[in-house]
């Protein structure tokens, strides 16, 4: 009872205290968002109840088997020198060798941290979901914006074309250009509507709640570096990754089941009694109870092949569990890589857009003082406001791919 209470009191103080990383301005609202997940994300509350239905598991299996009561009544009295026995009680309890109920608790005590550790994962990659969809939501909203803007451009650009064309300074081609441009952007805009709706879906769904309440997003959003070098978080990984975990736990299950295999080859010992009760004899004196005590027996394990085998299932399934952790391993190891390279890729991406933004920028300005004082040629505008919306758009996308990358190695690392 004392074990059961003290991992239900570690899950909620987890789940309810540590379960929600927050710091740096403007990250509140999405902490609040994390902490509605854990509230009442139904997959997240089903690996809770499954960890709790675990903990139930060690109690059953720590407890003696139920002890047996016998009744007997003897149709034909079953004469005797102190009179006829009449009828007969019997109780009796079975002993399983000696640490048996010890092992099973044991094992099941483990079992149910490898079930913790699942319902650790699933709040991990959760929390990962959320985090991924939520910048991704920001990128398509100043995608939209950017979209508008760039829309608000080009119908500057078509006013300015209009009164270069009425003063017969530019031919009807400049506008068609415009419209062209305006045509594509619009369509863009429309995606970009849609897919928002999307992934406010998705989103809402992952908290499990309205979709009808509006999403807060940043204007700009936070830009977080990874506290640890390359080395450091890949240790980390390998300490504190919950899958990784769960597989250890696992493993110590079974050396406790083997433990238990290896006692099922000793006997079980039986301790009981029998109170027999006697009626009147033949001279009509009063019966003598007889009462034998104590009555002892003994399983015997006597086909040992069969004890072999349990235990030989045992060591297969332990040298299976043990590839599975390598395996595992390698398989996050690559899965850190991968994020590693996106992370740096986003980080070289941000400071290049941002560079290019800013040049893009300079020179557009300049072409359209040249067309609105000479006769420059318009394509050279649209082509430089395209580079414009697109590294914008790209500057955004880096922001958010970063941040991405950043959530994804925390969810290795088990945050």
């Amino acid at each position: 009872m004392k074990i059961k209470k003290h991992y239900i009191s570690i899950c909620f103080y987890l789940f309810l205290l540590f379960a929600i990383p927050i710091s740096g301005f403007g990250q509140s609202e999405l902490g609040s968002y994390l902490e509605e997940a854990a509230e009442n994300n139904p997959g997240l509350k089903a690996k809770f109840n499954d960890y709790l239905a675990a903990l139930e598991r060690a109690p059953q299996v720590k407890a003696l088997p139920d002890p047996q009561v016998a009744f007997a009544y003897f149709i034909k009295p079953v004469e005797t020198r102190m009179g006829p026995q009449e009828f007969k009680f019997s109780a009796s309890q079975m002993f399983p060798w000696f640490g048996t109920l010890k092992a099973k608790e044991n094992r099941a005590i483990q079992a149910a941290k490898a079930k913790y550790e699942a319902f650790e994962e699933a709040k991990a990659k959760l929390f990962h979901e959320i985090r991924a969809t939520y910048y991704n939501l920001y990128f398509n909203k100043k995608g939209i914006a950017i979209s508008l803007e760039n829309i608000d451009i080009l119908q500057s650009f078509r006013k300015m074309s209009e009164i270069k064309l009425e003063a017969g300074l530019v031919s009807a081609l400049d506008g068609y250009r415009i419209e062209i441009e305006m045509g594509d952007l619009e369509n863009q805009l429309a995606l970009l509507k849609d897919k928002q709706f999307v992934l406010e879906v998705m989103f809402n769904n992952l908290l499990n709640k309205d979709s009808k309440k509006e999403i807060w997003l940043p204007e700009e959003l936070w830009r977080t570096d990874l506290a640890l070098n390359r080395e450091a978080i890949l240790d980390s990984i390998q300490s504190n990754n919950h899958q990784l975990l769960s597989l250890s736990f696992q493993q110590e299950a079974l050396s406790f089941k083997k433990e238990v295999a290896r006692k099922a080859g000793k006997p079980n010992v039986n301790i009981g009694f029998d109170y027999i009760v006697t009626g009147r004899g033949d001279m009509n004196l009063p019966g003598t109870d007889a009462f034998v005590f104590p009555k002892i027996g003994l399983t015997i394990p006597l086909y040992r092949n069969k004890y072999k085998a349990m235990v030989k299932e045992v060591v297969f399934q332990e040298k299976a569990k043990t590839l599975e952790q390598d395996n595992k391993s390698n398989i996050l190891e690559s899965l850190f890589e991968k994020g590693w390279k996106e992370y740096r890729d986003g980080e070289r991406r941000i400071h290049l857009f941002h560079s290019q933004l800013e040049l893009a920028r300079k020179a557009l300005h300049l072409l359209e003082t040249n067309y609105a004082t000479g006769n420059m040629n318009f394509e050279e505008i649209l082509r430089m406001e395209r580079k414009v919306l697109k590294y914008n758009l790209e500057l955004e996308k880096a922001k958010a791919d970063k941040q991405a990358a950043v959530s994804f190695i925390s969810y290795l690392m088990g945050n």
